[in-house]
C-alpha cells in the first residue's frame, strides 16, 4: 500500500482478534467464529449500518480460509460481471463472491446468483445497509445466513482511533496528540470507515504536528467534506437531516432534505421505507394514521416510481412533519424487552394460557379465565402479567391529545394500578 490507499484501507484488520466490535459474531465460541475456524461456512448475508465491519469480515474469512476471493459492488457490477464470476469460480473451488450493497441488485441480478450458490460453485457473502427481508430475493434469501452487525460503541471508536494514530505507516511518523474526540465520533455517525476518512483528512489538513480538537475537526469537516452522493457517506448524512427535520415537526427543512435526495437519484423506496419507519417511532398513537399514509406511500411510490413518485414523497413527508409527536411505543417496547432480559422466561399465568387438551385443563391452564367481553365495557380487571412483575408500566402514552385520550380511557379501566 502506499500513500494514495485511504486509511481506513491500510490499517484493515486481518484476523478476528483485530477486529473491534461484533463479539456477538465473532468472540470466542460465536457461531460465525466457529463456522470460520472450522472451514464450514455457509452463504452469508451481513446486514448492519455502514462502517461496521462487513466488508472487513468478508476480507478476514478469505484471509484465513485461504480460498479465491472475488469481489463485486452492486453499485457498478451487473448480470454480466456475476456470470463472468460464477464461470471463472469454476475451476477454483471454494471460491467466495462478496457482494457490497447487495441490496442494490435488481431480481435479475440475483437471480443470476441463485444457481451458483445452490450448487455450491461459489460460497456468497452479501453485504447490506437494508433489511435483506425487503431487498434480497426470497429464493436466495432462504439459502443464506443473516448475520446482523451492530453500530461501535464510543469505546470501540476511539480505541479505532488510537490504533490508527499508533499503527498506521503515515499517520505514526507525524506528532499527533488526540486531544478531543467527541466531534470526530459525532460527524462520523458511529461509522468506522467515515471515522477513519475524517481523521486522516484532519490530520493531512495539519502537516506534520497536531493536537486534535473538537474545534479544529469541526473547521475542518465544514471545508472538505463533500456534499450529496447516493453511492458515498452523505447518503447517511442527508437520510439523517431528513429524519431529524421530520422528527422536529419542520415541514420546510424536511422537504429540502427530500429534495436534495431526490435530486441526487436517491432510491424512492429507501426514502418512503424510511418514512414507514419514522411514522412509528416518532409519531406512533398520536397519529395512528400517519403509519398508514407511509405505508401507503411506500406501496404507491413501487408501483409509479420517478419523477412523480416525488409528489407522492412529499405529500408523506409534510404529513408526518406535521403530525403531533410520540414516541412512547418506542419506550415500551424498549422497557419490556429490558424487563424481559433482567427477570428471563417467567412463567404465564395458568388462567390465561393455553388448554387445547383435557390434560391442560386438568392442570388448570385456563382456569378461572374472564372473558372480557361478557363483562361490563368489555374489561375485567384481571392479572395478564407474571406476578414477579404485576403492576409494572410499559406503555405510558405520550402528552398528546390522542394519547392524552388513551391515558384516561385507561385509567378509567385500571384505576390506580398501573399510573396512568
Amino acid at each position: 500500500m502506499n500513500s494514495h490507499t485511504p486509511l481506513a484501507e491500510r490499517i484493515r484488520p486481518n484476523t478476528l482478534d483485530d477486529l473491534l466490535g461484533q463479539e456477538h459474531l465473532v468472540g470466542k465460541r460465536s457461531i460465525l467464529r466457529t463456522a470460520i475456524e472450522n472451514g464450514k461456512l455457509p452463504s452469508i448475508i451481513f446486514w448492519g449500518p455502514p462502517g461496521t465491519g462487513k466488508t472487513t469480515i468478508a476480507n478476514i474469512i478469505a484471509h484465513t480460509l485461504k480460498v479465491p476471493f472475488f469481489q463485486l459492488s452492486a453499485i457498478s457490477s451487473g448480470v454480466k460481471d456475476v456470470r463472468e464470476v460464477i464461470e471463472e469460480a469454476k475451476t477454483k473451488p471454494g471460491a467466495i463472491l462478496f457482494i457490497d450493497e447487495i441490496h442494490r441488485f435488481n431480481k435479475g441480478q440475483q437471480d443470476a446468483l441463485l444457481g451458483a450458490v445452490e450448487k455450491g460453485i461459489i460460497t456468497l457473502i452479501g453485504a447490506t445497509t437494508e433489511n435483506p427481508s425487503f431487498e434480497v430475493n426470497s429464493a436466495l434469501l432462504s439459502r443464506c445466513q443473516v448475520y446482523v452487525l451492530k453500530s461501535l460503541d464510543e469505546k470501540d471508536l476511539i480505541r479505532l482511533l488510537n490504533t490508527a494514530i499508533k499503527k498506521d505507516e503515515i499517520l505514526k511518523k507525524k506528532k499527533i496528540e488526540l486531544k478531543e474526540t467527541s466531534a470526530l465520533i459525532n460527524i462520523s455517525g458511529g461509522d468506522a470507515r467515515k471515522l477513519l476518512n475524517l481523521l486522516e483528512i484532519v490530520c493531512d489538513a495539519a502537516g506534520d504536528s497536531l493536537t486534535i480538537t473538537d474545534g479544529y475537526v469541526m473547521d475542518v469537516a465544514q471545508k472538505r467534506i463533500a456534499l450529496y452522493d447516493k453511492s458515498g457517506e452523505q447518503h447517511y448524512d442527508i437520510i439523517s437531516a431528513f429524519i431529524k427535520s421530520i422528527r422536529g415537526s419542520d415541514p420546510n427543512a424536511a422537504v429540502y432534505w427530500l429534495a436534495r435526495m431526490i435530486e441526487g437519484g436517491e432510491d424512492v423506496k429507501f426514502i418512503a421505507r424510511r418514512m414507514v419507519i419514522l411514522a412509528s417511532e416518532d409519531i406512533g398513537n398520536a397519529n395512528p394514521t400517519a403509519l398508514v399514509l407511509a405505508n401507503a406511500s411506500f406501496e404507491a411510490v413501487n408501483k409509479i416510481g420517478y419523477p412523480e413518485a416525488s409528489l407522492i414523497l412529499t405529500q408523506c413527508a409534510t404529513y408526518l412533519a406535521s403530525s403531533p409527536k410520540s414516541n412512547a411505543v418506542v419506550n415500551a417496547i424498549i422497557n419490556a424487552s429490558g424487563t424481559v432480559k433482567k427477570h428471563g422466561d417467567l412463567p404465564v399465568p395458568l388462567h390465561i394460557r393455553n388448554a387445547p387438551t383435557r390434560l391442560m385443563k386438568n392442570l388448570g391452564y385456563g382456569k378461572d379465565y374472564e372473558y372480557s367481553h361478557d363483562y361490563e365495557k368489555n374489561f375485567s380487571p384481571q392479572e395478564y402479567l407474571p406476578k414477579e412483575i404485576s403492576g409494572m408500566k410499559f406503555y405510558d402514552p405520550g402528552k398528546n391529545a390522542r394519547e392524552e385520550e388513551l391515558r384516561k380511557y385507561l385509567k378509567g379501566l385500571w384505576t390506580d394500578k398501573y399510573g396512568y
